[in-house]
């Protein structure tokens, strides 16, 4: 019997996940002198306490694949354990929409074409972005540590336990430690043109609050959090390569997949983005519409005449997985800001804006609305919009420091 690519993907991936984890180092400060073996570094904050593991001897062949390295987090961090589980369905999924959107467009493929349904957000559902909701779904419920999502897809919140995957209400387990926020298909509207698309992920733990005999307003909280709540955050990049960037709170993590052997290996252990570019990413034909503040600085960045002293060039995808993950690796800013028009921008915050600020700001970049920390922002609703910028730190500050001053005049 033969199998497609996404068929091997969904059967291999759970076999290889009972193979033998071996113990791959000893764990020492990473002050100590080098060795052969892999060593993590400890880096405390007021919340955040994760042990990161280093690697130095891997394999020349397979390298550092995801499922070793949340493996050794697990072994490092026994509270995390769960969360490695959760990622393992994670990785799954990436692999199978990689899959997916590689052959969306061969004559045979069930996913050309619209659904014919309306999200919530009044755009209309192409095919492909219902299949790649119900996939991530379906990933994450059957790793057994995930209660509530909510996704781009859906109007609101859904319990994902087995006897209640099919209701509307939503039920809170104790044992269910972890609810999910994703966009499940970035930049979907342009994928007949073969541009870059991609998933978003946030994982929050949920509130103790949330009683599950409570009503249902208060279980919904659980996916009301700001992103200084966020346990971990990824997005994968489906393009030239597929790309999984991860942070856990403790630096940004950059995978490639090896489609020889059907893994995430890991590409950069500590991505960190320049903190001075040369490089804008916003859809400029919406200038005249944008606040004064942000005109006055993207006039001076064309003109040179901003605080770097250089010119910008424009670099814009338009979709916001793309854009960031370019950003993240050259520097720049990206933007959707509020204009005349929408003047809350267009990217939603919950599962958007808050999983991508968190990587950006694990990586040594900023975000903003030009007037707040994007991290910082309670959602409201599920589907709340804001404007924001995020990119290379110098920057960034520019934009913030222009508001400011337009504030105090």
């Amino acid at each position: 019997m033969k199998y497609s690519i996404l068929q091997q993907t969904l059967l291999l991936a759970p076999v290889a996940a009972f193979a033998p984890l071996t113990p791959a180092f000893t764990s020492r400060p990473i002050s100590a002198t080098t060795s052969s073996t892999a060593k993590f570094y400890t880096v405390t904050d007021e919340e955040r306490s994760t042990k990161i593991p280093e690697f130095d001897e891997v394999c020349e062949t397979c390298g550092v694949t995801l499922k070793r390295f949340m493996g050794e987090i697990a072994m490092l961090n026994p509270e995390l354990n769960e969360l490695a589980v959760l990622m393992e369905g994670v990785n799954t999924a990436c692999k199978a929409l990689a899959s997916l959107v590689k052959t969306s467009q061969l004559p045979s493929s069930q996913t050309l074409g619209y659904e014919g349904n309306v999200n919530v957000q009044g755009e209309d559902q192409k095919k492909l972005d219902v299949i790649a909701n119900d996939l991530l779904k379906r990933a994450l419920r059957f790793t057994g540590r995930l209660g509530v999502l909510a996704s781009e897809e859906e109007d609101t919140p859904v319990d994902l336990m087995p006897n209640n995957a099919g209701a509307n209400e939503i039920i809170i387990d104790d044992t269910d430690r972890y609810v999910a926020v994703f966009d499940p298909l970035d930049g979907s509207s342009n994928i007949d043109a073969g541009c870059p698309t991609g998933t978003i992920i946030g994982i929050y733990e949920h509130d103790d609050s949330c009683d599950p005999e409570s009503s249902e307003d208060n279980c919904l909280a659980n996916t009301l959090q700001p992103g200084t709540k966020l346990v971990a955050a990824a997005y994968c990049l489906y393009s030239s390569s597929t790309f999984l960037a991860l942070t856990l709170g403790k630096g940004v993590h950059m995978f490639v997949l090896d489609e020889e052997i059907g893994e995430f290996v890991m590409t950069d252990p500590d991505v960190k983005i320049p903190e001075t570019s040369s490089i804008m990413s916003f859809n400029e034909a919406n200038t005249h519409m944008w606040d004064e503040p942000l005109q006055e600085v993207v006039t001076n960045w064309k003109n040179g005449t901003g605080k770097s002293g250089k010119a910008f060039s424009s670099r814009y995808i338009g979709a916001m997985v793309g854009d960031v993950h370019r950003t993240l690796l050259y520097g720049g800013v990206f933007g959707y800001p509020g204009d005349t028009k929408n003047p809350n921008g267009k990217l939603r915050l919950l599962y958007e804006g808050a999983p991508m600020s968190f990587i950006m700001e694990q990586a040594g970049g900023l975000s903003t609305t030009g007037k707040q920390r994007v991290m910082e922002i309670v959602p409201e609703i599920v589907h709340q919009r804001v404007p924001m910028m995020m990119g290379s730190k110098n920057d960034i500050q520019e934009i913030i420091d222009a508001y400011d001053k337009y504030e105090a005049k």
